[in-house]
């Protein structure tokens, strides 16, 4: 029976591990061993994969070996039933009908058990290796797209513009130009965005660093929301007048753009927004606060994703949620991270930190 487990072995690392490779293993288990019928039950998967004729019921009995941890083998009905283990957890089941010693049920069920683990790594490295393609493959178009939409944007702008300063517009062309301006300057303003974002997302991201006045950077993006603002009082704390950072002018901009952007859209009317800047040993961290809707906690697991937007605010305000994936990206980049406090009493506030003096980043010098 030895030369018989060597056969298994030789076999099963010679599955072709794209082809349904638990049912594989069943009809190599019934083949090797020359067992009447084999089941076997994968929980990861929550699959059954049987080979030869099984009774009514069978899918039942094969997963109670895995819930109940029955290990046996009956004489009179030639069942033996294996939990499948990987140290002390247990993975799978086997169910076999047919002569076979209990060492050697045994010494399969170890085999099968190792094998499914192996498909399984197989598959997550996989799945993995595919997702990382896909989103390389949408950073590139959306790379693509927003370069190929900034020509005629510009265009459009710039006819709108020449339009206006012809003059003789009547009232009612007058507002339709406008129209074309504002709304232009909204899809200028996503383009500039989708760039931001492939540039982030592109592996050999090299910072351009220089040393940055943190004070008149907060107040230069917040001059860029005048209009959005122009009811909502903000303050602004720093340490003190001159304090610097070196980092990226453009990706810390890019950061503070969409947290004041986001407070704009979200805060109660007539509250204000509160931007703070403190210093800590190796790192400098920004906060935007705003009185508005309590994000929930379900929620702030994943607000930093590209494209998610809260259930209770997509339909009400407008956006793409890529905003703040952005500022996760531009934080990361430098070393620091980005996370958020909500609550009812105290009112919502995303924070971001740089390191001072970052590791293991590119320098564009």
């Amino acid at each position: 029976m030895s030369d018989k487990l060597y056969e298994f072995i030789q076999h099963t690392t010679q599955l072709n591990l794209h082809r349904e490779p638990g049912q594989q293993i069943a009809a190599l288990i019934q083949s090797t061993f020359a067992m009447d019928a084999v089941a076997l039950f994968d929980a990861d998967l929550q699959t059954i994969y049987q080979a030869g004729d099984w009774f009514a019921g069978m899918e039942n009995v094969v997963r109670n070996i895995y819930f109940f941890e029955s290990v046996a083998d009956d004489p009179e009905t030639g069942l033996v039933r294996r939990v499948l283990r990987i140290g002390n957890l247990a993975v799978g089941a086997l169910l076999m009908r047919g002569e076979i010693s209990p060492h050697v049920s045994s010494a399969i069920a170890c085999l099968v058990a190792i094998t499914f683990d192996r498909c399984h790594s197989h598959a997550n490295v996989s799945r993995t290796e595919s997702a990382r393609q896909t989103e390389q493959m949408r950073t590139t178009v959306l790379d693509s797209l927003a370069h190929a939409y900034k020509t005629p944007l510009t265009a459009i702008r710039a006819a709108s513009t020449g339009l206006n300063e012809m003059g003789n517009l009547t009232p009612a062309q007058s507002e339709l130009v406008q129209l074309i301006d504002e709304q232009s300057g909204a899809l200028n303003e996503l383009t500039t965005r989708l760039l931001k974002t492939a540039r982030l997302e592109t592996p050999d991201l090299t910072l351009r660093k220089e040393t940055v006045a943190v004070a008149p950077l907060i107040e230069d993006v917040v001059a860029s929301f005048r209009a959005e603002l122009a009811n909502t009082p903000v303050n602004i704390t720093v340490p003190r007048e001159d304090i610097s950072i070196c980092c990226d002018r453009d990706l810390l901009a890019a950061l503070l753009t969409q947290y004041i952007d986001n407070a704009g859209k979200y805060s109660s009317a007539g509250s204000p927004i509160t931007i703070q800047v403190s210093e800590r040993p190796g790192e400098m961290v920004f906060s935007v606060h705003n009185i508005g809707p309590v994000i929930k906690p379900a929620d702030r697991e994943r607000i930093f994703d590209r494209y998610f937007r809260c259930a209770s605010s997509a339909g009400n305000t407008s956006g793409t949620g890529i905003g703040l994936s952005v500022a996760k990206r531009a934080a990361q980049a430098h070393g620091g991270d980005v996370w958020l406090t909500s609550d009812l009493e105290r009112g919502t506030t995303f924070f971001a930190s740089l390191l001072v003096a970052p590791e293991g980043v590119r320098i564009h010098e």
